[in-house]
Parts: structure tokens; C-alpha cells; sequence
């Protein structure tokens, strides 16, 4: 019989314990009995010696009985609670034909053994299928008729013979499929179980990849955004430092050795931030006003230090509202990888950033007078390239889409290009 699961509900698990216990008890308790009765009365009816030898040897045979039924229910119960690898379940069907078997001769040989059939009653519920178990529980009530009747010596069997056995299989039938249904109510809700322990694993590991992919994605922005932009910057003044230096022009050679000193402070600040999922450095030391005014400044400096004419100017339109640092620090990169698209690639003469505070939104809007593109060509505009680069679009497109925004990029080519930027604002955020 199946040990009471331990994912079973507390009240189902103890009755299905209870009903083992039962069961083996009556098992043993019934075994017992006949063994003593068959000692204890036929031994003080018929004391020859053939008889005691009878005896003796159908003792021997209920002793084999018992290790045979041990043997299986031991060997199920470890395989269920996990401390055996050895899964009997296969040789359920055989080793209850052994038990029948032996019960069997035991009953062919003395009728004191007629009443251990009714825990066999059970063993056949479970084990086989039901169809085939209610004929073999038939075939075994019959033989326990018969049994004792011929020890009865009687030339036939009485009603209490009959009714007697006939009885004790129907209750045992009618408890056995009550047994049933409870295991298999308790098999289904195991299952369950395990299966709600599945999905929850799934949506742990599941979660934590959405968290890992989240991170690299903040990572590669960040570092877009802030290292690899201010890296690029660092190796062209550096370049230009270098003509200086060659042309010997020392005055100038120093300013952009300078510059490439404090670009390389400005990024390890920013590493420092990003790292440890602060604001952006430059926010934390002036308002989102301020810090885009300088950030023109720089860009214009960037440019002359490349020998480049830039001019870069910030404008401020309407009263300036507090925003949530996600909001400042996704305008800071929006404006900052804007301009770097502008230093590198428009051959613009001049730039404007546009900050515009709108009532129920705000918007950033950056223009130059460069060479455009056509922002429906392939590898252009939001969809980036096909070697990786053109990272920075794509990035700002997904910050501003986390905030419930929209991003538009007008351009064509020899017209320009501005990148505008609109993010909703709550009522407490105006």
C-alpha cells in the first residue's frame, strides 16, 4: 500500500496513515491468530505426531507469508520516502500473486487461516485493476467458503458460512475503494503541489534573467551614454594634443591635455555613479538647466580642440518644474548622446538644445544645421547598424519608452536633423 504522502493535506495524510497502520495491524494481528489456534485447538483435537509435523511445516509457511508481505511493503515505503532507489511499484503485480499464492496453501491446509483474506481484500483493490480485482476478491470469498466448509464436516455450507465471509468482502470492497479514491485525491493534489513548485522555480529563474537582461541593459546604456562617449572624445583631443605638440604650439598642446584630464575625471564619476545606480554626477551638483548649459560649453570646446567651429547654445522654455531624477537624468543622456552624434557626425556649424517645460509634459528638443540622413535608410535612425554601432538611439529610445514617452527623429539629408524628446508629466510632478 502507498505511504501517505507528505504534500497531502494534513487531515488526508493522517487518514491514509491510519488506514495503513490499520492494515498491517489486522494483517498481522489475523496471521497471529491462526497460528495460535491452529497450535492451541487442532493440536489438543489431534495429537499425532504427522499432525504436529502438519503443523509445524503450515507454521513455517505463514512465517514465509509474513517475510514475503514485509519484504513489499518495506521496500515500497523506502522507495517512497526517498531512501531507496530501487522502485518496486514494477513488481507490485507478482508480489501479490506470491502473498495470494502462499495464503492460498495455508488455506488448503488448515481453515483457520480463512479470515487473513479480508487484508488481502485490500492489497487486490489497490494493486490490480478494479474489474480484475472484484473477480479475484470473488474467487477468494469462495475459497473461504469452501474452506470452511469442508472443516466443518457438514454435507453443506450453512447461511452464517456464507454470510460471514460474503459480508466481510463487501465491507472490505466498499472500504478499499474509499481508500482509493482518498490516495488518488491525494496522488492529484501532490501532483499539484509539485507542479505549483515547478512553475513558481520557472518564474524565479524567469525573473531573474528579465533582472540580469534589465541590468546589462542599464549597463550598456550607462556606459554608452557616459564612458564610451567620453573615451571617444578623450582619444580625439588627444590626437589633436599631439598636432599641437608636433606643430609646436605648447600653449595650446596644454589646454587640450587639459581637457582630456578633465573628460577622464567627468568619466570615472560617472563609472562611479552608474555602478552603484546613482544620478548622473553632473545632476547631483546642479539643476538639469545648469548642467545642460555647461554641457553645450563642453561640446563647443570638444569641437574647437578638433579644429572644428561649433556653436552649441541651450534655451529654456517656460517656468522650470522639480522632475523625478529619472526624468532629469534621461534628458541629460538624450542631450548628451544628441550632441555626440552631432560632434562626430553631422559637420554641423551650429546647435541648439531646447528644454521646454509644457504644462503636462516635457520636452527636449536638439537641432543642428548638419548634413542630416534619412532616417528610414537602413542601419540609420533607431534600428542602428549593422556592426553594433548606432547604439545610442536605440538606448535613448528605450529609456524614454520605460517613462511612457516618445522620441521622433526628423532629418534628411543636407537639411539637418532634430531629435525630439517628449515625456509626460503627472500632477504631482508639474
Amino acid at each position: 500500500m502507498p505511504a501517505a504522502d507528505p504534500q497531502t493535506t494534513p487531515s488526508g495524510a493522517a487518514v491514509l496513515r491510519f488506514l495503513r497502520v490499520t492494515l498491517h495491524v489486522g494483517f498481522t494481528v489475523l496471521l497471529l491468530v491462526a497460528i495460535l489456534r491452529l497450535h492451541l485447538l487442532q493440536g489438543m483435537a489431534d495429537g499425532g505426531a504427522d499432525a504436529g509435523v502438519r503443523r509445524y511445516l503450515w507454521s513455517a509457511l505463514a512465517v514465509a507469508l509474513a517475510g514475503a508481505y514485509l519484504a513489499g511493503t518495506l521496500l515500497e515505503k523506502r522507495y517512497d520516502a526517498g531512501r531507496s532507489t530501487f522502485n518496486p511499484h514494477p513488481y507490485a503485480v507478482p508480489w501479490l500473486g506470491l502473498v495470494t499464492a502462499l495464503w492460498g496453501v495455508l488455506l488448503a491446509g488448515s481453515a483457520e487461516f480463512s479470515w487473513v483474506a479480508f487484508p488481502l481484500f485490500f492489497l487486490h483493490l489497490h494493486v490490480l485493476p478494479r474489474p480484475v480485482a472484484l473477480v479475484t476478491i470473488t474467487v477468494m470469498t469462495a475459497a473461504v467458503v469452501a474452506s470452511q466448509w469442508v472443516a466443518s464436516g457438514l454435507p453443506s455450507p450453512t447461511l452464517p458460512m456464507v454470510l460471514g465471509p460474503v459480508l466481510g468482502a463487501g465491507f472490505a470492497v466498499v472500504t478499499g475503494l474509499a481508500y482509493r479514491a482518498l490516495y488518488l485525491e491525494g496522488e492529484a493534489q501532490r501532483l499539484a503541489a509539485e507542479e505549483l513548485r515547478r512553475t513558481r522555480a520557472e518564474l524565479a529563474r524567469t525573473q531573474h534573467e528579465a533582472g540580469v537582461a534589465a541590468e546589462r541593459e542599464r549597463l550598456a546604456r550607462e556606459i554608452h551614454d557616459t564612458l564610451a562617449q567620453g573615451l571617444s572624445s578623450i582619444v580625439l583631443v588627444a590626437r589633436a594634443a599631439e598636432k599641437s605638440l608636433a606643430s609646436g604650439d605648447l600653449a595650446t598642446a596644454a589646454e587640450r591635455f587639459a581637457l582630456v584630464q578633465q573628460t577622464a575625471s567627468e568619466n570615472l564619476s560617472e563609472a562611479r555613479s552608474f555602478v552603484r545606480g546613482l544620478t548622473a554626477p553632473r545632476l547631483q551638483e546642479s539643476s538639469l538647466p545648469e548642467t545642460l548649459t555647461r554641457l553645450c560649453a563642453e561640446t563647443e570646446t570638444l569641437a574647437a580642440a578638433r579644429g572644428e567651429g561649433l556653436h552649441c547654445r541651450f534655451e529654456l522654455v517656460g517656468d522650470p518644474a522639480e522632475l523625478p531624477p529619472q526624468y532629469s537624468v534621461t534628458l541629460l543622456r538624450a542631450a548628451q548622446a544628441s550632441l555626440a552624434n552631432v560632434r562626430v557626425h553631422a559637420q554641423a556649424g551650429s546647435a541648439v538644445v531646447t528644454l521646454s517645460f509644457l504644462g503636462d509634459e516635457v520636452t527636449l528638443d536638439v537641432y543642428d544645421d548638419g548634413t542630416g540622413f534619412d532616417p528610414e535608410a537602413p542601419g540609420s535612425g533607431v534600428a542602428g547598424r549593422a556592426d553594433g554601432s548606432g547604439f545610442g538611439l536605440r538606448s535613448l529610445a528605450a529609456r524614454v519608452t520605460e517613462l511612457n514617452g516618445s522620441l521622433e527623429v526628423e532629418s534628411a539629408p543636407g537639411e539637418g536633423t532634430v531629435v525630439a524628446i517628449r515625456l509626460p508629466l503627472t500632477g504631482e510632478q508639474r
